[in-house]
């Protein structure tokens, strides 16, 4: 009989750890609800970035990415994002993908236009893009260019 309250104490016992756990994790996980302003933006193509991913402006982020999709008249990957609603955006603004490092994964960068342009309102497409920087073709190209220059000599 005394082993059963010792084992009932401990699942106790694991039971509270694990929901401390879980608050913990969810209270620190910077997972927000989708209340922002809702904008469009089409790349050639958009390597490493994934739904949940970070909208950053000056390193700061201010949103995330809630949808991907390919266009399938153009072919464009169409990428939709909610970012905060006190930042308002202009029609010169300038989106690319940006790596976290050479290992990292990809996020989004917004580079807010000139102040004086029409403001976008929620919804509207941002046109000014730059897609995702294949690194690995690029070093693929270099160690290629360095084989071909050797072969010449």
């Amino acid at each position: 009989m005394k082993n059963n309250i010792v084992e009932t104490l401990m699942g106790a016992v694991v039971l509270v750890v694990t929901a401390s756990f879980l608050y913990f994790a969810f209270s620190h996980s910077n997972v927000t609800t989708n209340d922002g302003k809702s904008y469009v933006v089409k790349f050639d193509k958009v390597d490493g970035l994934s739904v949940g991913g970070d909208v950053k402006i000056s390193g700061i982020k201010v949103g995330s990415i809630t949808k991907q999709y390919l266009d399938k008249n153009s072919f464009f990957a169409v990428v939709e994002i909610s970012i905060d609603p006190a930042i308002n955006l202009t029609e010169s603004t300038f989106a690319k993908i940006t790596s976290e490092g050479l290992l990292g994964g990809n996020y989004l960068v917004l580079d807010p236009g000139d102040e004086d342009d029409e403001m976008l309102e929620e919804g509207d497409e941002i046109t000014n893009t730059q897609g995702a920087v294949d690194f690995l073709g690029l070093l693929d190209k270099f160690a290629g260019s360095d084989n071909n220059n050797d072969d010449k000599k």
